[in-house]
């Protein structure tokens, strides 16, 4: 009966995780149409790139199989790498410069960790348990980007460039996965990143529900703030306070 559920969580996890990986589209879409990231982050995206990578080597058959966390999970590279293409296909030469060296860094990074884990570690259990942490520490970092958007959220009190549809489903692929982790043997490595995935996700969409009737705050309105002008030379709704995939 245990297994039948979490056989039912499974499939419930990786519709949402599609769901997830697809909801940035409306996000590149807009980019695509104005030729401009505007004022869109790329950390997002590379953080569930390497997350997804992660999460495949974990469940391969060197670490341990689950062949449908591992299709999922390249599912999600193909996607976050076609994100990440068109972002820089549009992002300014500063912008598109510091993404390709987050990029790179975290390529580097992944190369290393399973070189060596793969090469040095011969025991599945313990390669395994190496694995299962850095997928951990990486999933955290995935559902713990969007602070840098929360924090323009809190900011200029607009969810102009913090989309729903992420925050929403970042909500529901943690709540998911954190129950999937509880049935049968538990996982801790599902279990805390996801469980504190739930809890981005749910603060994601506490700060939209607060804030979603305020105005778009305009890039250059946003720019004059941040270089010291004067608030009230700004509109009413911007002040000054400080701020994928298993």
């Amino acid at each position: 009966m245990a297994i039948n559920f979490k056989l039912i969580l499974g499939i419930i996890g990786n519709i949402i995780s599609m769901c997830l990986f697809a909801s940035p589209m409306p996000t590149f879409w807009d980019i695509i149409q104005k030729r401009d990231v505007q004022r869109y982050s790329a950390i997002p995206y590379v953080c569930t790139l390497l997350n997804c990578m992660l999460w495949v080597v974990y469940r391969l058959p060197d670490v341990s199989l689950q062949v449908l966390v591992v299709t999922i999970n390249l599912s999600g590279c193909l996607i976050e790498l076609i994100y990440i293409s068109i972002y820089l296909a549009y992002a300014p030469k500063k912008t598109q410069t510091k993404a390709l060296k987050l990029l790179g860094a975290m390529m580097v990074s992944f190369i290393l960790v399973v070189v060596i884990v793969l090469e040095v570690v011969h025991d599945k259990h313990r390669r395994k348990l190496i694995i299962g942490v850095f997928c951990a520490v990486f999933s955290v970092g995935m559902y713990a980007s969007p602070l840098t958007v929360m924090g323009m959220v809190i900011r200029t009190h607009s969810v102009e460039f913090m989309p729903f549809l992420l925050s929403l489903f970042n909500f529901m692929n943690g709540f998911v996965w954190f129950g999937y982790a509880f049935v049968g043997h538990i996982d801790i490595f599902i279990m805390i990143p996801n469980g504190l995935g739930a809890l981005s996700g749910m603060a994601q969409l506490l700060l939209f529900f607060i804030y979603r009737n305020a105005p778009p705050v305009v890039a250059q309105q946003l720019e004059l703030n941040e270089s010291g002008t004067p608030p009230e030379t700004l509109p009413p709704s911007i002040h000054i306070i400080s701020a994928d995939c298993d």
